[in-house]
């Protein structure tokens, strides 16, 4: 339920937004409004998660304390109970004063969505809360070796056994699985039906049978596991939704799972590429970045960045209010990941032969060089950009198949 009380629906927002900043300003750590330096800086929460200050530490727990974290669901599952409106001006509020996401979590950009919709009233009462709190981290199994675009042929069974299921089978690119707590996992429940022979379970990573691999990247760092099952216990209580009905569970959480990886291509938090660019090679004589065509290219891209926050922004109302298109996620993810490979050139290009260092302390362990290669996965996890560009032709566009 909003927060909104009063009759003039105008003033309550203004209010709202004075209470707001001031809230933010008096609780949000100066160490929290930095730009981020690192992955180091990310809080994920979970079990075994470690602040890198206790900084962090504090703004996590403000920002749950409020709801903050998952401004706009319910506040019975640990949600500030916002409206859309009121969400919104909290965004801005955030963003203004440069201020870190308290929080990053597939369980609230992936899992939660899913569950609110889904989820049985013990699973969200059991979940939810976790996930707002950052207490359980969770990862994702949905891609295997042999079903990746093609994701109804998954392979992965689960058998059922009355009061559970017993799971066999592996998952690949598994993001971060060996730090996670819980998995939200697509299973083969039939396996004569393709769409319909698949279900959608949770289960604890730390269940006898659950093993993880690290997969080595050409970046040299590794957040991609592959996970394997051998003879997991998952209760029944743990299926969400209708056995056989994971599909649609699966649809719903891609679409969200889409507009969190073309969130990506949002970056205000970080330090403007013109500012870095001017740090890295200074000004001339009229005060512009020393090197003209690197100065249009970004100017380009800042301009095209502003553009595209304002696109998130439009299909965040549309779709609070109930109107935004099935498929816009798509168009998101791919315009998204398109624009954070273009920002991470730009760094490169900015930083020149420096930026080629792969180990040194000056820089962070080749941080620049290791995150642009990084990217290049941006435009194949989540669905790749050929399969978004087919969504976009044929349900947004509507052109014929040929």
């Amino acid at each position: 339920m909003s927060t909104l009380t009063a009759t003039d629906p105008t003033t309550d927002l203004a209010e709202f937004r004075r209470d707001t900043r001031a809230w933010l300003e008096a609780n949000c750590p100066a160490e929290m409004r930095q730009p981020m330096t690192s992955e180091d800086d990310v809080c994920w929460g979970g079990r075994n998660g470690k602040f890198s200050s206790p900084a962090q530490r504090q703004w996590l727990q403000a920002m749950a304390s409020r709801g903050w974290t998952v401004p706009t669901w319910p506040q019975a599952y640990g949600g500030g109970g916002l409206s859309g409106e009121e969400a919104k001006i909290l965004a801005q509020e955030l963003r203004a004063l440069r201020c870190r996401s308290p929080l990053s979590s597939f369980g609230i950009w992936m899992l939660g969505p899913a569950l609110l919709r889904f989820g049985t009233e013990a699973q969200k009462l059991e979940h939810l809360p976790k996930i707002a709190r950052g207490e359980i981290r969770w990862c994702q199994g949905y891609s295997e070796p042999n079903a990746g675009s093609d994701l109804a042929s998954l392979a992965t069974r689960a058998e059922d056994r009355g009061d559970h299921f017993i799971v066999n089978g592996q998952k690949i690119w598994t993001s971060y699985a060996n730090h996670a707590d819980w998995i939200f996992c697509l299973v083969r429940t039939d396996a004569a039906k393709k769409h319909t022979g698949i279900s959608f379970v949770l289960f604890d990573m730390a269940s006898p049978g659950v093993s993880t691999k690290p997969i080595q990247l050409i970046s040299g760092k590794s957040p991609f596991c592959e996970t394997f099952f051998d003879d997991v216990r998952v209760e029944k209580r743990n299926l969400v939704g209708q056995q056989g009905g994971g599909w649609d569970v699966a649809k719903h959480l891609l679409a969200h799972e889409r507009e969190m990886i073309g969130s990506i291509g949002d970056r205000e938090a970080a330090k403007p590429l013109g500012q870095q660019a001017a740090s890295a090679l200074g000004l001339d004589a009229t005060g512009r970045l020393d090197d003209a065509m690197l100065r249009a290219q970004i100017a380009e891209f800042e301009c095209d960045e502003s553009a595209f926050r304002l696109a998130l922004e439009r299909a965040g109302d549309m779709g609070r209010a109930r109107q935004g298109h099935p498929a816009v996620s798509s168009m998101l993810k791919y315009y998204g990941a398109e624009l954070n490979k273009r920002r991470w050139e730009l760094m490169m290009a900015m930083g020149g032969t420096d930026a080629l260092e792969w180990e040194s302390d000056r820089s962070r362990h080749g941080d620049v060089a290791r995150t642009w290669l990084r990217t290049k996965a941006n435009s194949i996890e989540g669905g790749t950009s050929e399969v978004q560009l087919n969504i976009i032709a044929k349900r947004i566009l509507e052109l014929p198949n040929v």
